[in-house]
């Protein structure tokens, strides 16, 4: 958000935008004013986007369901969908969309993951845009939304009536740095924002500091 706010000379207090974190852990955040108003992760980062290994949204009673269909307890179903599903366990072979993108052609199963994530990924978008009652922006960030054109094209495609039109050119062009990629007519622009996680990391733990009570 501060970096969006920078690029596009966005006074914080008028930032309002929606950011996909795409990468082995995923999630998306609603902003309105600056302010993150709802994210796709609850009361543990299980809830929400389908990810690298974890399963996302699921109906609750799925616990109760494989617990007594597969003789498991409670602890063995949460490992299970925190470790083993996701795109690992829809495709039964990687949770690296690199590796499944390159394969997806070739293997239905593959195919059904990362169809199933991108569309997990719209549906938030969806949302969010009902939430704010419309964006000022989009913004790609993590592995997967910082290098994955391919990705980041499903989740925006046939999104041209809420003002999303991405650059095909400028899509493929901006992986791994940081760049806008939607078409200059577009309503709303979509960025693509690099993490940098230590940098915020430090900003917080500096702030803390010099808030700190001075030594008696």
């Amino acid at each position: 958000m501060s970096r969006y706010s920078s690029l596009t000379k966005t006074a914080l207090p008028q930032a309002t935008l929606i950011a996909f974190h795409l990468g082995n852990g995923c999630s998306a955040v609603a902003i309105r004013g600056g302010v993150s108003t709802d994210t796709s992760m609850g009361f543990t980062p299980l809830e929400g986007l389908v990810m690298g290994t974890r399963s996302g949204d699921l109906d609750p009673a799925i616990f109760g369901f494989l617990a007594k269909e597969e003789g498991l307890t409670t602890e063995e179903v949460e490992r299970l969908l925190n470790k083993r599903a996701g795109l690992l366990g829809l495709s039964g072979q990687s949770r690296d969309m690199r590796d499944l993108l390159g394969r997806e052609r070739y293997d239905p199963r593959v195919r059904l993951a990362v169809d199933v994530f991108c569309y997990r990924a719209k549906k938030y978008l969806g949302a969010y845009l009902a939430v704010l009652g419309g964006t000022d922006a989009v913004v790609f960030s993590g592995g997967i939304g910082e290098k994955s054109p391919e990705v980041r094209a499903r989740i925006c495609e046939g999104m041209e009536w809420c003002g999303i039109q991405l650059d095909p050119l400028r899509n493929r062009e901006f992986v791994g740095k940081e760049g806008e990629i939607s078409k200059g007519t577009s309503r709303v622009r979509v960025l693509v924002i690099p993490t940098d996680e230590e940098l915020i990391i430090a900003r917080e733990t500096a702030a803390c500091l010099s808030q700190a009570a001075p030594p008696r």
